[in-house]
C-alpha cells in the first residue's frame, strides 16, 4: 500500500480542503493511505513548505502542490 504525506498546518483552511479531497479518494479506493505532517513542528519543514501548503508528497518523492483538482489528485494518487 502506498503511503502519501500531506504537509500542512492545523490552522490552514486550504489544508482542510485538500484533506477532504484526499479522504474522498481514500474512501473510494484502499490502494493508499495518507499521513498528515504538521510543518509547524519543524523549522526545516516550515522553511521548505511554509508558503506552499498544502502539499501532497508521493512515496517516490514527487509533490503535488495546491491548488489541485479532483481529477489531477486521482491521477497523482494512482501514478
Amino acid at each position: 500500500m502506498k503511503t502519501f504525506r500531506l504537509y500542512g498546518t492545523s490552522a490552514c483552511h486550504l489544508c482542510e480542503l485538500a484533506h477532504a479531497m484526499i479522504m474522498r479518494q481514500e474512501d473510494s479506493s484502499a490502494a493508499f493511505c495518507m499521513v498528515e505532517v504538521d510543518i509547524s513542528e519543524s523549522d526545516s519543514l516550515f522553511e521548505l513548505y511554509g508558503v506552499r501548503i498544502p502539499v501532497l508528497q508521493h512515496p517516490d518523492g514527487r509533490e503535488l502542490g495546491w491548488p489541485f483538482s479532483e481529477v489531477r489528485l486521482q491521477e497523482f494518487l494512482t501514478s
